[in-house]
């Protein structure tokens, strides 16, 4: 039995004339006809300008200004983790969990952290700070445990660091970008 999905558009996303000049540079790095290989560096500006995640209206709106099919964008935003689906928290903290991490007790730093915030993997708390997500790897295999939170790692991870992390954030003190 096939399920009808239909997908409900409500105001077309709207980008700050910084974010539109910034797309164009990128588009510009590319010979004419190659507008799609601008695609992650797009959908990047756009997620930032759109609150962290990407509707189906803003991927939408990718596939406009790239001229291509809105398909060729779901592909891409749907198989990257670094592009969210769905709203998220202020600060998103992605843990690594593949086997190395795993080794030195990735499993019990997440399932501390999801007690501490009171939410499961994939949440976000309901005053919209945080958001846990799992990343399949995140290439630093000696520092485990470990996550990221933005562009930046945080390493050898303990139930302190944790901690101190979460209150960190909670003052403002962490940047993400």
């Amino acid at each position: 039995m096939r399920v009808e999905r239909k997908i409900v558009h409500k105001e077309r996303p709207v980008l700050s004339e910084e974010a539109k000049v910034e797309i164009q540079k990128v588009i510009q790095n590319y010979p004419e006809g190659k507008k799609k290989s601008a695609i992650l560096r797009t959908l990047f500006i756009v997620q930032r300008e759109a609150g962290g995640w990407l509707s189906p209206d803003t991927m939408d709106m990718v596939a406009e200004i790239l001229e291509i099919e809105p398909i060729e964008v779901y592909e891409v935003a749907t198989f990257y983790t670094m592009f969210n689906l769905d709203p998220v928290g202020q600060y998103v903290l992605e843990f690594c969990h593949t086997g190395p991490c795993m080794l030195v007790g990735s499993d019990q730093i997440i399932k501390y952290t999801e007690e501490k915030l009171g939410i499961k993997m994939g949440e976000t708390t309901p005053d919209g700070m945080f958001t846990l997500k799992e990343a399949e790897c995140l290439g630093a295999c000696g520092y485990g445990p470990m996550l990221q939170c933005g562009k930046y790692y945080h390493e050898h991870l303990t139930p302190e660091k944790v901690d101190e992390l979460i209150e960190a954030c909670r003052r403002g003190e962490v940047k993400t970008n």
